[in-house]
């Protein structure tokens, strides 16, 4: 476990997902994308879905951070839960199995308690994307192997956020935990990535600004017709 941090300390994890009507949404399209990561010097890949990650695994020589995303009853988006998505995404030898760390009831357990069950089960190393303060607590406390900061503006809780990266949080989670504490969400350019590091970020996770161009496209065209 501690290779796989120290292989990540300081570097860049990309996130190679796409969904919709995004013509990259195959594993073939994401697996491209990794493959360009690599190039570019990342340190890891998150990878969403069975089919795609297993072909980014077997792609990349990087520790490959695995996902199965679903939806709470309220529609909002809850990664990897249940156990069978946990077992799936063993079986194709993601290294690190990222896990909804909200206080929020999957298999009937909350985050942190369905976390325990995951490591009393299973021979894994946990991420848990988290949208707070007390939850990330209650993660680690549970077992969690390191936290990320995915969630935070993508919960009920927190859907208020403005759009740019949570730094309050992530600064007070590094301050306060002993595990690495992961930036991810809303990190769009390379000086935020630089600013979440000098902040405490263990390493760092991009998406959307590196693997969907269709939203990129749209950036720049919202900022021609609002000049």
């Amino acid at each position: 476990m501690n290779d796989v941090f120290q292989k990540l300390k300081n570097g860049l994890i990309v996130s190679c997902q796409a969904e919709g009507n995004s013509p990259f949404n195959t594993p073939e399209g994401v697996t491209l994308f990794a493959q360009a990561a690599v190039q570019g010097g990342a340190a890891g890949i998150r990878s969403e879905g069975i089919e795609k990650t297993k072909m980014i695994i077997k792609s990349v020589k990087l520790p490959v951070i695995g996902l199965i995303k679903s939806s709470f009853d309220d529609g909002y988006v809850r990664i990897t839960g249940s156990f069978s998505d946990v077992e799936n995404l063993l079986s194709i030898g993601a290294t690190i199995i990222a896990i909804d760390g909200t206080f929020r009831k999957r298999e009937n357990l909350s985050g942190p308690d369905f976390i325990a069950n995951v490591k009393q089960r299973y021979n894994c190393i946990i991420m848990a994307d988290i949208d707070g303060e007390q939850e990330a607590l209650a993660c680690v406390a549970a077992g969690a192997d390191c936290v990320s900061t995915t969630l935070s503006g993508y919960t009920p809780e927190t859907k208020n956020k403005d759009h740019y990266p949570d730094v309050q949080l992530l600064s007070a989670l590094a301050k306060k935990l002993s595990v690495p504490v992961i930036a991810e969400g809303r990190i769009n350019t390379p000086e935020m990535a630089a600013k979440m590091k000098s902040h405490g970020a263990w390493c760092v996770v991009v998406g959307s600004a590196i693997t969907r161009p269709t939203e990129i496209t749209k950036w720049f065209v919202q900022s021609l017709k609002n000049s």
